[in-house]
């Protein structure tokens, strides 16, 4: 009698992605934009700052210093798979409040308005990552 049962040494996808350093890989891309954009942030400093001042956020400095914060340390806490849902929610909600902020496509021309909406629907699928990733790590 043949088990219907699949076996993790039977399936090379499974065997793969059941490895604990695949999940370490894959939150690690998951998280990139966010990282990414923090290192850069924190290395070129000034131009962070530069960057909060252009979206009109006040004090820009401060502004810079958190969004740093919000996303390494998010990034790190899903990476790390620690308290996943808090750096899940704090990324979420940071992607959600760029929308309005830094991509108001409804107060733009074309061809402006077109690719910012592009971009908030990437957003808006980041944040549904955000989701499953905490959804997931319960």
């Amino acid at each position: 009698m043949v088990s219907s049962q699949t076996h993790t040494y039977g399936n090379p996808l499974q065997a793969l992605t059941g490895t604990t350093w695949f999940g370490y890989v894959a939150r690690t891309v998951l998280t990139f934009m966010f990282w990414g954009s923090g290192l850069s942030k924190l290395i070129d400093f000034n131009g962070g700052v530069a960057e909060m001042a252009h979206f009109g956020l006040q004090p820009a400095v401060l502004f810079n210093i958190a969004v740093i914060i919000t996303q390494l340390g998010g990034s790190a806490l899903i990476i790390l798979n620690r308290w996943t849902w808090l750096g899940a929610g704090a990324l979420a909600v940071f992607t959600a409040l760029t929308i309005p902020i830094a991509h108001a496509f409804w107060t733009m021309e074309e061809p402006f308005k077109t690719m910012e909406f592009y971009t908030v629907t990437e957003h808006i699928s980041a944040i549904g990552a955000m989701m499953v990733v905490a959804w997931k790590s319960r």
